[in-house]
């Protein structure tokens, strides 16, 4: 028998799964079933999508092959259960790896689709998503996929994915596309280009030996494992396809010198959390981040506002030489947008910094256009404009490093803010 990737998945959140999760969140089992009916084909879907457009199944390869472990109903009745770190900051981090800054919106569309709360639907789909896509691990682990069967795989389940998309949720329309079906075709095609470049090439190689005599064989032979060879040690030195892109910070004196290489070191690791606001948004964040501080100034009472009140974004990126912010720091804007909402007497200001290397004009300039941007991506998210008291650029004005620093003390200085001004 064909193996049914959806059958296999849905087999993961039996009664109890459903039972824990109605009591644990406070929603009815009905309410569970029915979202949880569009999470599972959502996040698979989101798959089919990254695969599809971003060239990169090896990186998803070993994506979905990270969080075999978790497919299990026990894994997710204790990510419900805990509420907090462990997998259901794993799940937070696929989301955003899958649907990048349309995550919001997609747990939106699930809480008005199941008639549940928008933070159990978070809490659900955080909690579904590493069971679902360990189910894909585990197949690809047990067949022995590569990046290309991998493909192949996913093209094979395409069909029962999308068309198990309930009706009543606009998936294509948060994806930009015009409808799901164009995501099969574009699987289907990727699929088929792949298959059509290795036959040619094989094709190719036959052909040529069959013309040389079997001199040519050898000739063949000794191409190709060269070719495999290459391939491996490119992979081993950095060379994959799968490597991280290497973005911009909020940095803008560096990039005065289009010349200079930018010194790229691994931050500690960070503890997730979830902070909760008064209307009952839950959102992930990082212990001591923006969001964490900015809630807690605003639900204390005895903490005034004032011009000297200012908290430092810390996941906002710019693309290099930008004001152009990037699609995974949306969710930090996102989610100050959230907590604008939630508290709606608040008011901000949001300042530019830099450090004190480069061109000073230079640096005023792209820090005000990037204080702008992020003051610009708050009202397409629907802040009250009333709530946000303007952008500024500041420049190297307030760097407290000398422009000859070390690195690490340099980028101290390098920053977007907000200031409250109100609350």
């Amino acid at each position: 028998m064909a193996f049914d990737l959806l059958e296999s998945v849905k087999s993961i959140f039996d009664s109890n799964v459903i039972s824990q999760a109605s009591s644990q969140l406070g929603e009815s089992e009905g309410g569970i079933q029915k979202a949880l009916s569009g999470i599972i084909p959502t996040v698979l879907t989101g798959l089919l999508n990254k695969a599809g457009s971003s060239g990169e199944a090896g990186g998803l390869l070993n994506m979905v092959k990270g969080v075999a472990d978790n497919a299990n109903p026990a894994a997710v009745t204790g990510a419900i259960q805990s509420g907090s770190g462990g997998l259901i900051s794993k799940g937070s981090e696929l989301l955003h790896n899958l649907f990048g800054d349309k995550v919001n919106s997609i747990i939106g569309m699930l809480s008005s689709f199941a008639g549940i709360k928008e933070s159990s639907a978070n809490t659900l789909l955080q909690s579904a998503t590493p069971a679902t896509l360990g189910t894909v691990g585990q197949y690809a682990t047990q067949n022995n996929l590569n990046p290309s069967t991998f493909l192949s795989f996913l093209n094979t389940q395409k069909d029962n994915i999308l068309n198990a998309v309930p009706g009543g949720l606009n998936l294509a329309g948060i994806l930009g596309l015009g409808s799901l079906g164009e995501l099969g075709k574009k699987m289907g095609n990727l699929v088929s280009g792949v298959g059509h470049s290795a036959t040619s090439a094989v094709n190719s190689g036959i052909n040529t030996a069959k013309q040389g005599g079997s001199k040519w064989i050898w000739s063949l032979l000794l191409i190709l494992v060269a070719i495999v060879l290459l391939w491996y040690l490119m992979r081993g030195c950095g060379g994959s396809k799968n490597a991280a892109p290497v973005m911009d910070s909020v940095t803008t004196s560096q990039l005065v010198d289009s010349a200079t290489t930018p010194v790229v070191t691994t931050p500690p690791a960070r503890e997730s959390i979830q902070v909760t606001l008064p209307d009952g948004t839950v959102l992930n964040a990082y212990k001591g981040g923006i969001e964490d501080q900015l809630v807690g100034f605003l639900k204390d009472d005895s903490k005034k506002p004032g011009n000297d009140i200012w908290f430092d974004f810390d996941n906002l990126t710019f693309k290099t030489g930008s004001a152009e912010i990037t699609e995974e720091s949306m969710v930090q804007v996102n989610n100050i947008a959230a907590i604008l909402k939630s508290f709606p007497k608040a008011k901000i200001k949001i300042g530019g910094y830099t450090d004190k290397t480069g061109d000073e004009a230079a640096n005023m300039k792209l820090s005000k256009e990037r204080a702008v941007s992020v003051e610009e991506a708050l009202k397409k998210a629907n802040t009250n404009p009333a709530q946000l008291l303007g952008a500024e650029g500041y420049g190297s004005k307030f760097a407290k490093a000398a422009a000859n620093a070390p690195e690490e003390e340099r980028k101290m200085d390098r920053h977007i803010s907000v200031s409250v001004r109100e609350k």
